[in-house]
């Protein structure tokens, strides 16, 4: 049977697929739009199949903060053609607002997420079957706190979100920490969290560089501990000099603010970052 403008345009809007797929699928199905959709939803699962092994290293990075609760999810794809793609960007923030909706802790609980009726894995193999791409939910990060907020770099290839141990924080000083992490890469909040064997290497790799240097072997811990602090002073973000005011570090930025104010949580993605 011939099928009408109507119909297609219909199942256009349902899928998102394009214009001959829809006719196609239509055709196929006598007009049943629900066999139609199962149709275009096949075609995705097969060329997702088909590309398994191709390398997903683009993609879009978005984050939002609600109140206590904050997050960050990285929705990639082969190219950078397709991660810039309106319909791309809008499934990745709705994921994101899914998220952000359910208080999701974690990758996997993301991916079991149901996003208006449908599974976020069947709306990833539906936008492969549009784009013939390969696509994945490659990277998720949360935090809680008594305040969060969030910061997305232009180009949607960095974010980072940051929790307060204050509710009542002032907008724009967390939002300048957020940028903070996102141009200086921070590794943890404070010295405390930096990981014991990222320490120890870091004491050993200033402990061979002073011997390289000819200092005396009794010398060698006090210069290590010297230069370790300088590492602290680089990796963690309250101690990092502040980008916009780099004659204060962060933690008295701050305190500029509010002498009670810190950072408690700091969480930050990237894709192809040089």
């Amino acid at each position: 049977m011939a099928v009408t403008m109507a119909e297609i345009s219909k199942l256009r809007k349902l899928t998102g697929a394009g214009m001959m797929d829809c006719k196609n699928a239509l055709t196929e199905t006598n007009g049943d739009i629900e066999a139609a959709k199962e149709i275009i939803r096949k075609k995705g699962q097969a060329v997702a199949a088909k590309r398994e092994d191709r390398e997903a290293s683009e993609g879009c990075v978005l984050a939002a903060a609600k109140g206590d609760f904050a997050a960050i999810v990285a929705l990639k794809c082969e190219t950078d053609f397709v991660a810039k793609n309106d319909s791309f960007v809008a499934l990745t923030k709705s994921i994101l607002d899914a998220a952000i909706e359910a208080k999701a802790t974690d990758l996997e609980t993301v991916k079991a997420l149901v996003v208006n009726g449908t599974p976020v894995a069947n709306l990833i193999v539906d936008e492969i079957g549009k784009t013939g791409e390969k696509m994945e939910l490659g990277y998720y990060e949360a935090i809680s706190a008594p305040y969060t907020t969030a910061y997305i770099h232009p180009g949607n290839k960095l974010a980072t979100i940051v929790g307060f141990n204050l509710a009542d924080t002032d907008y724009q000083v967390a939002h300048d920490v957020a940028m903070q992490a996102a141009a200086m890469n921070p590794i943890a909040v404070s010295r405390d969290e930096v990981p014991a064997d990222v320490v120890e290497k870091e004491l050993e790799i200033a402990k061979d560089k002073a011997r390289q240097e000819g200092k005396k072997e009794e010398m060698l811990d006090k210069i290590a501990q010297g230069r370790l602090n300088k590492f602290y002073q680089e990796v963690c973000l309250l101690e990092q000099a502040f980008v916009k005011d780099p004659k204060q570090t962060i933690q008295q930025y701050l305190h500029s603010s509010n002498k009670e104010l810190t950072a408690v949580a700091c969480k930050r993605i990237t894709l192809n970052e040089e």
